[in-house]
């Protein structure tokens, strides 16, 4: 009995210690992290006292997504045997000077993706990899500042595609205005004179002509969170068949290091890309009682991408 005794009070004794170490241990911790979160909090603010100094800020993030599959001897689909692959690749980049009296800010946009459909029963197909979204935008923003929140400005920028039809249709607009920055990393751009320069091989729906140019931007990085919303849009003096608007964004969650998950998606409205294509399928002989398309009975439908994938951030 007393042996029993004994070992019972060993038994509490111990747990009772392992109780106390391990108070004392979260004790300890709880003590490291509130001094940890306040040497952070002190960093953060240095880091921004530090992104507020005039300089260049550079800053790279896109999204890489893609797949591939093989089926043979699948019968239920209508092509039994083939291969397939989608490969997808967005790139956001920007490089921004900013001073105290001026500003010039650069940015690159671009979203590229190919597909392939590789029937193995059809020795004439095309086994190659084809593009189907096709995106480039490069724009440059120069200002001087009036106030703190206003900036006499000019802008160039250009978007066309690199896959396929290169600068066909291409559309350069560089006009003057003002820029308006109502918070730090939101820019407003109103440009009442600009000149959109419009390059293609068919003059007779591409046409050039002066506008105005609104453009908004919105490029953060919060933490593990990077995205870019940037809206670009003219609106022609001429005829509102000229004019475009264009919005794209890109979001990316880093997971580790450098490499996360990202997000992007595009919408545009263009009635000259609208009509052009309808033309481009337009068979007189086929269809002999289908109007001609015009940019009066031309359907503009709204244009868009998306892209899902892993996302790197530089």
């Amino acid at each position: 009995m007393k042996k029993l005794l004994v070992v019972g009070a060993f038994f509490l004794g111990l747990v009772s210690m392992n109780a106390q170490t391990k108070e004392e241990l979260q004790t300890q911790k709880a003590e490291k992290q509130a001094a940890a979160d306040a040497l952070q909090s002190e960093a953060n603010a240095l880091q921004a006292q530090i992104d507020a100094l005039p300089g260049w800020r550079k800053g790279l993030f896109g999204t890489i997504g893609g797949s591939i599959s093989n089926f043979s001897n699948w019968y239920s689909q209508g092509t039994p045997n083939n291969s397939s692959g989608n490969i997808g690749i967005s790139l956001n980049a920007y490089a921004n000077l900013i001073e105290d009296k001026f500003f010039w800010r650069n940015s690159l946009t671009s979203n590229l993706n190919w597909v392939k459909l590789d029937n193995k029963d059809n020795p004439n197909d095309d086994d190659s990899f084809n593009p189907t979204t096709d995106v480039f935008n490069i724009s440059s923003l120069y200002g001087r500042n009036i106030t703190k929140n206003f900036a006499v400005s000019g802008l160039a920028e250009y978007r066309t595609t690199l896959l396929d039809n290169f600068n066909d249709p291409g559309y350069l607009d560089v006009g003057v205005g003002g820029t308006w920055t109502p918070l730090e990393n939101l820019i407003v751009v109103v440009h009442p004179l600009n000149y959109n320069f419009v390059f293609a091989e068919n003059d007779a729906v591409f046409q050039s002509s002066l506008g105005a140019k609104i453009v908004a931007d919105y490029t953060r990085q919060i933490g593990a969170v990077s995205f870019k919303s940037n809206l670009s849009t003219f609106q022609s003096y001429k005829s509102g068949d000229l004019s475009n608007v264009t919005w794209t964004n890109s979001f990316s969650y880093t997971l580790w290091k450098m490499i996360g998950v990202g997000f992007d998606f595009g919408l545009r409205s263009n009635k000259q890309e609208a009509l052009n294509y309808e033309l481009g399928q337009y068979d007189p002989l086929a269809l002999p009682l289908q109007a001609v398309p015009t940019f009066g009975n031309v359907d503009n439908k709204l244009q868009s991408y998306w892209l899902l994938g892993l996302s790197y951030n530089l």
